[in-house]
């Protein structure tokens, strides 16, 4: 069985996406793109830019987003008009005509590639993802498995943890995805490990959720940012040791890998090697439009990956849709599935869905 175990469905983001409001929703977006490597044109003539003019540095909340007529495009762009020019980042795929993606596109890209299952990640630029979520995996419960969103900055509230009952009691969600960047919607008011967010973690370990953990180097951006937001987590850890962890997207190659190799301190290996922890193997989103297929520089790092956590922690993700605006669905997995000579073809089948399939307990009878 392939599982993908970072993918995305979403309504149409004109709208609200079920977020309280248009601006809220839009809010995020702008959010999402003010440190992004999707490639940023001006709309005129193509000339390469850049997307500084959608925030002010040393601001990190919603506050620091600037007045830039921030708006949905077409085409998978995302557009701002800065000093009277047009921009349009190119954020999801050029073939994205309308920025919307419906369960049935992730299954009929699915079935060209040969997925069998995917995990529906709940990131807020996305849209307040819960319900749709929850929607698709009635919909098609041999085939995706959706998470539960929540405000980050918020989730110890008793609003927001309400809200989690409500995804697993009544929608029948089993796991959560908290990006930690998210947080900047209430300017990053108190670290992962504070007080003010126990009782969300309690939440989690008590009921045994599965926590989908996106880390941020924010609001700092740098490695120092990065590693103190991982050992604040590693604190939240040591108090709840059996909360099952899945963290998304790969360790970061500029933070760690400046010379081609995975370097990890050792403060960073005593996080990623809890029990039960698993890392996604994921680098086209990221590094699609630098390297060249089959990313040979990315199976360097698969291979330092396996040797430091070992292959029965990783899982592959691909982040679709957003992926294609660097290659296909199909290359996203092959890269892996047809290369990576350093893998047994058991590692192989972990990696690809076993793991995953264990982890979030696909296939298994009233799973």
């Amino acid at each position: 069985m392939i599982i993908d175990c970072h993918a995305h469905i979403f309504a149409h983001w004109i709208g609200a996406c079920g977020h309280p409001t248009r601006e809220v929703h839009k809010r995020y977006l702008q959010r999402v793109v003010t440190r992004t490597v999707a490639p940023t044109f001006r709309l005129r003539d193509g000339a390469r830019a850049d997307t500084k003019a959608l925030f002010r540095v040393g601001d990190e909340g919603w506050t620091g987003l600037a007045d830039v007529d921030f708006r949905v495009g077409r085409f998978g762009q995302l557009e701002f008009t800065h000093e009277g020019e047009d921009y349009g980042v190119q954020y999801m795929p050029v073939g994205m005509q309308e920025q919307v993606a419906p369960p049935e596109l992730m299954l009929a890209q699915m079935m060209n590639a040969g997925v069998d299952h995917c995990i529906l990640q709940a990131g807020g630029g996305y849209g307040a993802m819960t319900d749709m979520n929850a929607f698709a995996g009635r919909q098609y419960p041999e085939r995706i498995t959706g998470l539960m969103h929540v405000d980050e900055a918020m989730a110890g509230t008793p609003a927001e943890l309400a809200k989690v009952d409500h995804a697993v009691d009544a929608l029948g969600l089993r796991g959560l995805y908290f990006g930690v960047d998210a947080m900047s919607r209430h300017g990053f008011p108190w670290p992962l490990d504070a007080e003010e967010m126990a009782p969300f973690w309690d939440k989690l370990a008590r009921r045994d959720i599965v926590l989908c953990f996106e880390i941020s180097s924010g609001p700092t951006y740098d490695v120092a940012g990065y590693m103190g937001n991982l050992t604040a987590f590693g604190r939240v850890l040591a108090r709840h040791p059996s909360l099952r962890v899945h963290m998304a997207m790969s360790p970061p190659v500029a933070f760690f890998a400046r010379n081609g190799r995975y370097q990890f301190p050792d403060e960073a290996l005593a996080v990623w090697r809890h029990e039960p922890m698993v890392l996604e193997v994921m680098f086209p989103i990221t590094y699609g439009g630098i390297w060249d297929y089959p990313y040979p520089e990315a199976q360097t790092l698969i291979e330092d990956m396996k040797n430091q956590l070992g292959a029965h922690r990783l899982m592959w993700g691909s982040d679709m849709p957003n992926v294609e605006r660097f290659c296909t669905y199909k290359q996203s997995l092959d890269y892996v599935r047809r290369y990576c000579p350093f893998l047994t073809a058991r590692e192989k089948d972990l990696i690809l869905g076993d793991t995953c399939a264990a982890f979030y307990g696909i296939g298994r009878p009233g799973a």
